[in-house]
């Protein structure tokens, strides 16, 4: 399991990956405005207002990786990770609102040709400078965010993808435009929108599966299964959930073991599957698993039932023509199929001999032989 010191580890590995990301969207989206204008490309242009709005996202990703690695508190008790989610959610809709502005103005640009771009060279070497610096950054960004498994900085770094690519567009754009082909640099424009618009999407989607808790995926959910059963003990399981809460998975799981186990035993065998999938399992960080004695997972059969205080008033009555009856030191139930199974506990130094506590085992199940909830009746002597 991940602990809040590692995530405090993190952080600084991740501000340092996002920090020279937004320096150098910083100064590419001012050379690329400024190069596009003068230059006179829209697409480059439009290239460096997306370079803006991967400054922008770089600032979200700054705030929501501090925020998300906050230690679990009273009002989060599974931690504060969803803020990832939402920030991702915050930069794929900021890419889809850049790609609409883009795309509006690039069709503007083509329906009024007098409107349209003559690039020049200038721009030629600030889109192949856009496309080496981006894709470095994208490459560095990613190492860090599969070193320490940010969904979000793997968001942004794809983020940094998404530009180098719309360079390349860009690219194609100002040599066909300066080729002849005065509609291209405006088409290259539109195609980035599209690209920009295509990113912000798919990270809007993915997170979005986040907030309503959809489960891992099959093979993930057959190694969570394999763990479970490989722990001593553990006779089958069912009703089991898994969802995402950012980069962390969270487990919910129905495990049957043998109906006669102790509490306490049947507790240390919950324990031992939690720390299985926790150890096992990378990105599970926290386990909730249900002992059952018996399948629960269509209905519940016993819940109709009596409680210990309602049955013992009731074997008590049952059982006072018996005067051993008041020897019966504890009584253990068993909960099963929808009947109870009564194990009577009686100290052995009451009996006067193994005649005699044939005799008592015989008269106590002849007294609760009546009952329809009672299926079966043993005498515990100790």
């Amino acid at each position: 399991m991940e602990s809040f010191d590692s995530k405090a580890e993190n952080y600084p590995k991740a501000r340092q990956a996002t920090i020279i990301g937004g320096v150098v969207n910083l100064i590419l989206s001012a050379l690329k405005i400024l190069v596009g204008i003068v230059g006179q490309s829209q697409a480059l242009v439009a290239d460096g207002v997306h370079s803006l709005s991967d400054l922008i996202s770089d600032i979200m990703v700054l705030y929501a990786a501090k925020q998300g690695g906050q230690e679990a508190d009273e009002d989060h008790p599974y931690g504060h990770e969803r803020l990832e989610t939402l920030a991702t959610i915050g930069v794929g809709v900021l890419l889809i609102a850049v790609a609409i502005g883009i795309s509006i103005d690039a069709t503007e640009r083509l329906f009024n040709p007098e409107q349209l771009s003559n690039p020049t060279v200038v721009v030629l070497i600030v889109a192949i400078l856009s496309i080496f610096s981006k894709e470095g950054i994208y490459r560095y960004t990613l190492k860090v965010a599969d070193d320490i498994n940010s969904n979000l900085l793997r968001a942004n770094a794809w983020h940094h993808r998404s530009d180098a690519l719309s360079s390349v567009v860009v690219l194609v754009g100002v040599i066909g435009t300066m080729a002849g082909l005065e509609y291209l640099d405006a088409i290259a424009a539109i195609g980035v929108s599209i690209m920009v618009a295509k990113a912000g999407a798919e990270l809007v989607w993915e997170s979005s599966q986040e907030l309503v808790d959809s489960a891992l995926s099959g093979p993930e959910v057959e190694e969570i299964k394999k763990e479970i059963s490989s722990v001593e003990g553990v006779c089958s399981i069912h009703l089991l959930r898994t969802r995402r809460m950012g980069t962390k998975a969270l487990v919910d799981v129905h495990v049957m073991v043998d109906p006669r186990l102790s509490v306490s035993e049947g507790h240390h065998i919950a324990d031992r599957v939690a720390a299985q999938l926790t150890d096992k399992i990378k990105d599970v960080e926290d386990v909730t698993v249900h002992i059952d004695p018996e399948n629960d997972e269509e209905s519940a059969p016993s819940l109709q039932l009596p409680l210990r205080s309602e049955l013992s008033e009731h074997i008590k009555l049952c059982l006072s023509p018996i005067p051993e009856s008041r020897w019966i030191d504890n009584m253990t139930i068993h909960y099963l199929n929808g009947e109870m199974e009564l194990d009577l506990w009686i100290p052995l130094d009451k009996m006067d001999s193994s005649s005699h506590m044939q005799s008592v085992t015989t008269e106590l199940k002849r007294c609760l032989a009546d009952d329809p909830q009672i299926s079966k009746i043993r005498a515990v002597y100790f």
